[in-house]
């Protein structure tokens, strides 16, 4: 199994695996793909072309680059899942015999995330709050579908999300696909260059808002979306969907946890999930919440402090 990403080698991943392969029973092993944020389409090419035609190559995790290796690759894929087609990306890809697919996992993995740390029936009891979510890629846009869906969640849901991100292409996609969706969700899309302009916004949040670092800043690039300037909003939560880096994001809401009565969540159990989804379908198994508990137990020793 292959793991396409930026940094590869600086995951956790890289020995969680291993561990991972006893408690699944899987004989296998992971190697990393490094190639450079918005690659040329060549290097995606290359890639997806030698896991598909590579007989012992079973499939990949693909993070950051989600959208730009689909768009380089579309038509090297036999068949995508429904949220791959919707998002116009993939961050896994597995074989059906000859046949290479391609899946979106986000909006479930991001999904078991959310719930895992957010009070039952949040958006119900505060339901003026909003959900603000900084960055526009692929995992933001994920996200909004999963607190989009009414038939999910009925009432539970914000009452506004609001997504801001450095350049407006990524929010004009976000936002097209948000209008086909017909949620009910009103949302707002702010053009924010500067992490001055990100301060702004946040301070506009009511309290009990959802603030959501999903930027990348913090993992494989230093730094947060926010200054250090930046206040969150009174009783609400601070989700960094990074679990490894200098996690700058999280630190500045852990400055404000007492003050301001946050809840502060990494992005560890994001990690678990999104990994533990692509296995499944990689290797072809069913996962059920007992071997999730023992995947994260044996890998619980190695999340960063």
């Amino acid at each position: 199994m292959y793991f396409i990403g930026v940094t590869t080698a600086q995951s956790s991943i890289m020995k969680v695996f291993p561990r991972w392969t006893k408690v699944l029973g899987i004989d296998a092993v992971i190697k990393g793909i490094d190639i450079g944020i918005h690659a040329p389409a060549e290097d995606y090419r290359q890639a997806v072309t030698f896991i598909k035609e590579d007989p012992l190559s079973l499939g990949a995790l693909v993070t950051t680059h989600k959208l730009d290796l689909l768009t380089a690759t579309r038509d090297l894929f036999d068949s995508l899942d429904p949220y791959a087609d919707l998002l116009s990306e993939i961050s896994s890809i597995s074989k059906q015999g000859d046949k290479l697919w391609g899946h979106a996992k986000d909006p479930i993995t991001s999904g078991l995330s959310l719930e895992a740390f957010l009070p039952t029936d949040w958006w119900v009891k505060y339901h003026q709050s909003h959900a603000l979510i900084i960055g526009a890629g692929g995992s933001s846009l994920a996200t909004t579908i999963y607190l989009m869906d009414a038939a999910q969640h009925g009432q539970n849901r914000p009452s506004k999300i609001v997504v801001t991100n450095r350049s407006k292409p990524r929010l004009d996609h976000m936002k097209e696909i948000h209008d086909g969706l017909k949620s009910g969700v009103p949302v707002e899309y702010h053009f924010c260059p500067t992490f001055e302009e990100n301060d702004a916004v946040l301070a506009q949040m009511p309290e009990h808002t959802l603030v959501v670092n999903a930027t990348g800043l913090g993992k494989d690039v230093p730094g947060s979306p926010l200054t250090d300037a930046a206040v969150f909003p009174k009783n609400g939560l601070a989700w960094e969907f990074n679990y490894r880096g200098d996690l700058k994001f999280m630190h500045q809401a852990l400055a404000q946890k007492t003050q301001r009565n946050l809840i502060v969540e990494d992005g560890w159990i994001y990690f678990i999930h999104g990994w533990s989804q692509v296995i499944a379908e990689v290797f072809h198994l069913t996962l059920t919440p007992e071997i999730v508990d023992a995947l994260s137990d044996a890998a619980s020793d190695l999340r960063p402090k």
